[in-house]
């Protein structure tokens, strides 16, 4: 019997290292590259209109931003703008939905100027192969461009590693290499606020209410931040048995919620329930090398329509250019007004029985 498979939704014609869903409008951006390297790799966002068909889920081709030598590492994602991590800089992105008919009037007049040039939102014939994923001819297509781009990171060897938007998505925090925080304003990308948060590497970074931070490094430490003021750090072996050959490093912030999606350094992928860790879905080396993004489908928007008879949808991608489907079945339960006949019939049961070994009991 084969090993079980997820269902591949989009294949890229790069690696892949993130994505978003924006529920509103039931896209999925995925994004990558091959970087800076003349290895013939592109790098781009790609944005994929999600669709149920024939009670599937499905994914096509809406939209391919290039962007040019630069791979994109980290999204985030507020509305419609997008944040990407690309080498040492922040981009951000704005993207519009856009009417065919608008787009086919740009593209003659430009034609007229220019010569042929290809519509905005299509690929070539070639590339929709390669991707494995069908490109949109007909209805809405989607403008993208660029915003502001700020430098995020300034260590020796440069890198952003994670950015995220606040509740109200008026500002922007990155993390990198060199192990400071930066606060930005959206969208002007001016910088609110600085600080050394770790000691080495910053992994993962979380901006919650009231101007409160949670970061992560390869500092092995956790830590909770009022601004630039440390409210409390967290460590591995604070509650634990010496472990000097195990060493432990906190990964990610995660929002709380119904589920926890986990991709693994060897491909797998998991779904637990968060308040308990228990396991209700593991697909061992799903992709067969690391996992570099997974996200779960949102319930608000178009998200619930597009789950359709699923409690969850997990998204993941990797370096294998490929983009899988994680879907969770909705668990049975018993209904509370079962449970609620059957306590009440155990009761009239118990007292059935101790009136027939005690008579006179009631």
């Amino acid at each position: 019997m084969g090993r079980r498979r997820a269902p591949e939704l989009y294949r890229a014609p790069f690696p892949l290292y993130a994505l978003r869903v924006e529920p509103s409008a039931g896209l999925l951006i995925t994004a990558g590259g091959g970087g800076a390297a003349k290895t013939g790799i592109k790098n781009g966002v790609h944005f994929l209109q999600l669709e149920r068909i024939g009670g599937a889920l499905s994914a096509s081709l809406l939209h391919s931003h290039d962007t040019e030598t630069k791979a994109t590492m980290n999204l985030a994602l507020a509305g419609n703008i997008l944040a990407a991590g690309q080498d040492a800089s922040c981009q951000l992105l704005q993207f519009s939905p856009q009417d065919q008919e608008t787009s086919d009037k740009q593209d003659n007049a430009g034609s007229q100027e220019e010569g042929p040039r290809q519509r905005k939102g299509t690929v070539t014939t070639t590339e929709t192969q390669e991707t494995g994923a069908s490109t949109q001819q007909e209805g809405v297509e989607l403008n993208v461009e660029n915003l502001q781009s700020v430098q995020t990171d300034f260590g020796s060897d440069p890198l952003q590693k994670t950015v995220c938007f606040n509740h109200d998505n008026t500002l922007l925090a990155t993390g990198g290499t060199d192990g400071f925080v930066r606060v930005w304003q959206v969208p002007s990308l001016e910088k609110v606020l600085e600080f050394k948060a770790h000691e080495g590497e910053i992994e993962d970074l979380a901006l919650g209410p009231g101007d409160k931070m949670v970061t992560t490094g390869w500092d092995f430490k956790a830590c909770v931040w009022q601004r630039d003021q440390l409210v409390t750090g967290l460590r591995w072996d604070e509650n634990l048995p010496p472990l000097p050959d195990t060493p432990y490093r906190y990964q990610a912030c995660s929002e709380s919620g119904t589920f926890l999606g986990l991709g693994t350094v060897t491909g797998s992928v998991a779904i637990y329930i968060s308040f308990s860790l228990q396991r209700l879905y593991y697909l061992r080396e799903a992709h067969g090398i690391v996992v570099t993004d997974v996200v779960f489908m949102p319930e608000q928007g178009r998200g619930r329509e597009l789950l359709g008879s699923h409690e969850a949808a997990l998204f993941s991608v990797a370096v294998d250019s490929r983009c899988q489907l994680h879907l969770l079945p909705i668990r049975r339960s018993v209904p509370v007004w079962l449970l609620l006949l059957l306590c009440a019939g155990l009761i009239i049961l118990a007292i059935l029985l101790l009136q027939s070994v005690f008579p006179g009991f009631l």
